[in-house]
């Protein structure tokens, strides 16, 4: 029997719709342990008996509930969590945080599997608690991603519309919805909600489960009805008229990546501009090109630094190109791309609205069967996200590389000291910042070859995983902007030249000959860049000894801007076999 408070008022704020201020499970102050047995959390209807474990639990449940207070008096709905097989008093959610059923008021609710107590506040229902007691997986719940439970909302919001305008859904009942969903977009505290694992098993059922009892509930509470008066306002017949999951969730899923993708572009482009920054400020700075960790050919630290600005700007135009196939959506196949139970009007319209409210562009794929079962569009996005990564990671090492030492590396450049390097070599600073953005590529890039893998494993019309490329997208997307920002900021703005130890490694370099060689020819070079090796001397000083070109002429050779610009070396050294 449902354990519901007799006196629940339904709040319209937004805090309290959402769970974020009157919490499930705290309102109602922590209820008396009784000896009897009750119905299984399960729903199946199995006694349990709790005479052996009462005392154990409803200590724990006081001791939790006290702290929960005191650490986060805001933790609302969601913060209630689900059973866990050890201990069927607790709900355990997937943001890891419990709550003792004894010390919440619950309601009852009901499903094909039978009857099922959650929360009497909560505002997801009985198929997001079996969900959340079926994929304790990641730990990490679909509200991580703010993204995607916008993208959630407005679907729903866009079918809402659709359907109202077709005449299927009542204008009141379309008002309630579309208001709810508005809420849900926009406030961030609804988030703590959307509590199934980001990875789970029914190629997203859950996920559009949890979604459509969320707004069904916020909507109840508009209508100043109680969470779970589904007879009012039905999370499957209402919420989730005209859809099925295989619609839903791949419409929402490609809307949130191209939300997550605009903060990864900006990030981007305030790294290229960092970095050309630093191209234009170290402009005059001699120093030695590199290639396989062996002395190549003089160039400006400034050169160095414009081709990474160059790379970065490179991917964000790659990024802008790739992100636009996810416009394409398939809202209106509903199972299969059939469009069964829907309206044959519904989809274009649905998708219209849908435009409409992201302000994105959405359109219609034309073959809704091939775009219900095809991810194509995923592994391509992935893999552009890994030559980001694997870009970045390069960019990355050469950082550490110019920087190392500081006495015995290159020590070309100086990186922000952020932080104590060692808790046993005092003075020490490590490159933190380069290494935190190397393991994110790393992780980027193995999330990669989960997409690739997940979207080949799809079967028939369908593709049941789709949840991990989800997860997969869009946490690379949150690591790498994160990663992005930070190396930018903590990084790149502060890095600082060593003028005086790049021009001594270009003196002391024997590659400095190969500046010489249109000149002096390339067996005279390469015998004065043996001496310079075998006699440890400088190549300018055999050079003058030799005889081969006068002082002037080597001065002339050696400047900056003829050893760094290719057609101006050449005019250089014209110049210098004229005067010999």
């Amino acid at each position: 029997m449902a354990k519901t408070a007799s006196d629940t008022k339904a709040k319209r704020s937004r805090g309290e719709a959402a769970g974020g201020k009157d919490a499930a499970g705290r309102k109602g102050a922590a209820k008396k342990a009784k000896s009897t047995d009750v119905k299984s959390p399960d729903g199946t209807g199995k006694k349990t008996n709790k005479a052996k474990t009462r005392a154990k639990t409803a200590a724990k449940a006081a001791a939790l509930v006290a702290a929960e207070k005191a650490t986060r008096p805001g933790l609302g709905a969601a913060g209630a969590a689900e059973e866990t097989p050890a201990q069927e008093e607790d709900l355990a959610v997937a943001t890891v945080r419990k709550v003792a059923l004894e010390a919440a008021q619950t309601r009852s609710e009901h499903d094909l599997l039978g009857d099922g107590e959650v929360p009497a506040d909560a505002l997801w229902g009985i198929h997001t608690k079996r969900a959340v007691a079926n994929f304790p997986i990641t730990g990490v719940p679909v509200g991580h991603y703010p993204d995607l439970v916008r993208a959630l909302a407005l679907v729903k919001q866009a079918a809402a519309r659709a359907n109202h305008r077709l005449g299927y859904l009542p204008k009141g009942k379309a008002a309630i919805i579309d208001e709810a969903c508005t809420l849900v977009a926009t406030d961030p505290t609804y988030a703590e909600s959307f509590v199934v694992d980001a990875i789970q098993g029914g190629a997203g059922t859950s996920t559009n489960m949890n979604a459509n009892e969320v707004i069904a509930n916020v909507g109840l509470r508009l209508m100043g009805r109680a969470p779970g008066d589904y007879a009012a306002l039905h999370p499957n017949d209402d919420i989730n008229m005209a859809q099925s999951t295989n619609d839903a969730y791949p419409t929402a899923l490609r809307l949130a990546v191209i939300f997550a993708t605009q903060p990864l572009i900006k990030a981007l482009d305030d790294l290229a501009y960092a970095f050309k920054s630093k191209a234009v400020e170290f402009a005059d700075v001699l120093k030695m090109g590199r290639t396989q960790l062996q002395d190549a050919v003089p160039m400006t630290l400034g050169q160095e630094f414009d081709g990474f600005h160059a790379t970065i700007k490179e991917d964000v135009a790659r990024l802008n190109e790739i992100v636009g196939l996810f416009r394409e959506v398939n809202l209106g196949a509903t199972a299969i791309g059939t469009g069964i139970n829907a309206d044959p009007r519904y989809a274009a319209l649905a998708v219209e609205e849908l435009s409409r409210l992201s302000g994105q562009p959405m359109v219609l794929a034309s073959n809704l069967i091939e775009a219900t079962s095809d991810l194509g569009a995923f592994v391509l996005f992935s893999g552009t996200l890994k030559r980001v990564a694997v870009k970045l990671s390069k960019i990355c090492n050469d950082l550490r590389l110019l920087s190392s030492g500081p006495r015995t590396g290159f020590g070309e450049i100086r990186l922000p000291a952020v932080q104590a390097g060692s808790s046993i070599m005092p003075g020490k600073v490590n490159p933190v910042i380069p290494e935190v953005v190397n393991q994110v590529a790393y992780m980027v890039i193995g999330h990669d070859l989960t997409v690739t893998l997940c979207a080949e494993g799809g079967q028939l019309q369908l593709n049941a995983f789709e949840p991990t490329i989800g997860y997969c997208v869009l946490s690379s997307l949150r690591m790498l902007t994160a990663a992005i920002d930070t190396l930018t900021k903590r990084c790149v703005e502060g890095i600082e030249a060593d003028r005086e130890r790049c021009r001594s490694l270009v003196q002391g370099s024997i590659g400095l000959v190969t500046a010489l060689a249109p000149t002096l020819g390339y067996e005279a070079s390469s015998r004065i860049a043996r001496r310079a090796l075998k006699e440890n001397r400088a190549v300018a000083d055999l050079v003058l000894e030799e005889g081969l070109l006068t002082e002037a002429q080597l001065n002339g050779l050696l400047e900056l801007e003829a050893m760094t610009h290719p057609t101006r070396r050449q005019k250089a050294g014209q110049k210098a076999g004229t005067a010999g």
